[in-house]
């Protein structure tokens, strides 16, 4: 076994390679798409919102059921298979474009279909990588991970919306299915001992085992208080998701390339709090580090709805970015820790349950707010909906900070 300083096995290596190349195009077409329904679909706030729930709604419709059925596989093949298949859906949109197809309800299926999709995917991947790496080493893994992502994140939008301006979104989308299969080929081809489930005899009944597994994160273990605070931090982040696209591009009348460039400053800001969230767990404990990143997340989108009043075109972009990059910096600096939290204190047995659970109640929260926040955006303001934004992060900070979590470490 790797020792907590070591290196981390090259089983995680290959499977964080394909992750990464994965998540770059995956940044690309986020961009991409969302430019598609705002300027080639002349599509607004509450249309964006509507994209934004279809992305997500599969995990209120199918999440407990696929973690309670993760838990019962081997985890590799799902994700070659779920890889593939994604890269076999993207395809639709360019082919669309092209044969003067593409639409709205369109993008809304696409949209819903990869959400369902990334939800197996999803639920096999956080089940896997505790077999990949050792308990001690989580922490450090889903640093390198989050890593990756925050330099895909960085540089993915801003290629993106030049892409996007030298051979139109549509296509740009090709991108992302290419980064699919490259990642099903790299998975395919660890070599790891990944046992056999237990046959049906020894099962429970699926639903007892979905039922287990909101049992243990609701009521018999360590994680109530992270995850209702989750669950919070999730509805104002969707309120940001689904306004910051039309707010650059409508009220701060910035390109998509300028767009491009914020959401790459939210990139830029997750690569640091990446590589340092290790050295402030050391310093602050994992409770104190994800209640200071939340804080940080407060004043990002407090600075993000500063943008534009007094100031316009790049200088306005500029105020953007400094809060895109302190709410980047957030995600960086706490994602790692709520993960390797999750999974430490979480038996294998339930781990497919427990991530799939939260994600997918996460996501549903998701789903409600997205489009309320889109409404609410076009007939209030996207700069109230920022605000709004602003008051629903204190919450988990507070919610944190008054609970034993605010203790926790790994090591502990």
């Amino acid at each position: 076994m790797t020792k907590d300083g070591g290196t981390l096995p090259p089983s995680f290596v290959r499977f964080w390679t394909g992750d990464a190349v994965s998540a770059f195009g995956t940044y690309i077409t986020l961009l991409a798409i969302q430019t598609i329904v705002v300027l080639t679909l002349d599509g607004d706030a509450t249309a964006v919102g509507w994209v934004n729930a279809a992305r997500w709604a599969p995990y209120l419709v199918l999440g407990l059921l696929v973690g309670a059925l993760v838990d019962r596989v081997r985890r590799r093949p799902v994700l070659v298979v779920t890889d593939l298949a994604q890269a076999l859906l993207l395809i639709t949109i360019p082919v669309a474009w092209a044969r003067d197809a593409l639409s709205m309800p369109l993008v809304l299926i696409v949209v819903a279909c990869s959400g369902a999709i990334s939800l197996v995917n999803g639920a096999a991947s956080m089940s896997f990588i505790p077999r990949l790496v050792p308990r001690a080493q989580l922490q450090r893994a889903h640093a390198r991970i989050d890593g990756a992502d925050a330099v895909a994140q960085n540089a993915g939008p801003a290629l993106g919306g030049l892409l996007v301006t030298l051979i139109g979104a549509p296509f740009v989308v090709l991108i992302d299915a290419a980064t699919y299969v490259f990642s099903a080929v790299m998975i395919a081809s660890i070599r790891i001992d990944e046992p056999a489930r237990e046959g049906d005899a020894e099962r429970t009944h699926l639903w007892h085992e979905i039922v287990e597994g909101v049992r243990w994160i609701y009521r018999g273990s360590s994680l109530r208080t992270l995850a209702l605070a989750t669950h919070v931090w999730f509805a104002a982040n969707a309120v940001v998701v689904t306004v910051v696209a039309p707010y650059a591009l409508l009220v701060l009348d910035l390109s998509a390339f300028q767009l491009g460039l914020s959401v790459s400053a939210a990139g830029a800001g997750s690569v640091v709090g990446a590589l340092t969230s290790t050295a402030c767990g050391r310093r602050l404990g994992t409770g104190g580090a994800v209640i200071a990143a939340h804080s940080v997340t407060t004043v990002g989108v407090a600075v993000m709805a500063l943008a534009g009043l007094g100031t316009s075109g790049w200088a306005a972009l500029g105020v953007l970015a400094v809060g895109q990059a302190m709410h980047g910096f957030a995600i960086g600096l706490s994602n790692s820790h709520e993960m390797a939290y999750r999974q430490s204190v979480t038996p294998d047995r339930l781990q497919g349950r427990t991530n799939t659970t939260m994600r997918s109640l996460n996501r549903a929260v998701i789903v409600v707010v997205a489009p309320l926040s889109g409404l609410l955006a076009d007939a209030l303001g996207m700069r109230f909906a920022l605000w709004l934004a602003v008051a629903v992060f204190l919450v988990p900070v507070l919610m944190l900070a008054a609970s034993p979590f605010r203790h926790a470490r790994l090591d502990s």
